[in-house]
């Protein structure tokens, strides 16, 4: 995280909260993204320590329960920094829902503090989110194979590539995504407070694509088409959709195979500038 310097003033308070920001979201190193090679210079981490008994058969590990908690005390700053990157704690989860790439970590940080302050388990149902207020419920969904889990965020992360939710070797195990290192998922939060929602048919999603813009003009959309086609990013083509009595236009690429080729289309369009492509479905 970067040093914060102080300065009197008007602003001090901005600079003080910044650095507490800093001082109060234990840092989780990031490691190389799963499932590929070491960086030159990079060890990979060490194993769970022998004591450590892992289940028999992580699917019969039941879900996390949803329950009613207290923010925590640590782990919730206004904001803190990470490699540059400043992330915003959300004052609520209440509605919150995203779509991307899940990955997962498991014994290099075995029984390393989270962000609360609990000692991390990697065969608990937990998972690791950048801007979720601590403790959290989500459902986690694959959305290449229809397998869906309910996981407490207790940590911070994942800070490396577009990962949107870090999670447990045991969460990841049920997912079906340990080979991979990764998936393409849905993340809902579960509001304890409020009837438990149905879940979710184990049914994939038909076909996943990466939507590099949505606008309400149809000429802005087909404009954003046009600049994009040709450029080696696949099949690109505008989706007409109605969303509460409003048209908008949806400038999308693919179907999407895989997680690999959803990365180096995000890639791609990052260095053309479009920073904000994220992952959609039918």
């Amino acid at each position: 995280m970067r040093a914060a310097r102080i300065y009197a003033g008007p602003f001090g308070l901005m600079i003080v909260l910044g650095l507490s920001a800093c001082l109060s979201t234990p840092r989780r190193p990031p490691g190389p993204l799963p499932g590929a090679s070491p960086q030159p210079g990079a060890t990979r981490p060490p194993p769970p320590p022998a004591s450590v008994t892992p289940p028999p058969n992580p699917d019969a590990v039941p879900d996390a329960v949803p329950r009613p908690e207290p923010r925590s005390r640590n782990g919730n700053p206004p904001f803190y920094d990470v490699f540059g990157k400043r992330y915003y704690v959300l004052s609520s989860s209440v509605g919150y829902w995203e779509r991307g790439v899940a990955s997962w970590y498991g014994p290099g940080f075995h029984e390393v503090r989270t962000s609360t302050g609990e000692p991390y388990d990697m065969y608990a149902m937990t998972a690791a989110h950048k801007t979720l207020p601590l403790p959290a419920y989500v459902r986690v969904t694959n959305l290449q194979n229809g397998r869906s889990i309910v996981v407490r965020v207790n940590d911070r992360g994942p800070f490396v590539g577009n990962r949107i939710i870090d999670l447990s070797y045991t969460a990841a195990a049920k997912l079906d995504m340990l080979r991979n290192g990764t998936a393409m998922v849905e993340v809902r939060v579960i509001d304890p407070s409020t009837p438990p929602p149905a879940v979710p048919a184990a049914v994939p999603a038909s076909s996943l694509y990466v939507q590099a813009g949505a606008f309400a003009d149809p000429a802005n959309a087909r404009r954003l088409a046009e600049k994009l086609r040709g450029g080696g990013y696949g099949t690109v083509f505008v989706r007409d959709d109605q969303i509460a009595g409003r048209r908008m236009y949806r400038v999308r690429i693919g179907p999407v195979p895989d997680v690999a080729e959803f990365d180096r289309v995000v890639g791609a369009l990052e260095q053309a500038g479009i920073s904000d492509a994220h992952l959609a479905l039918d």
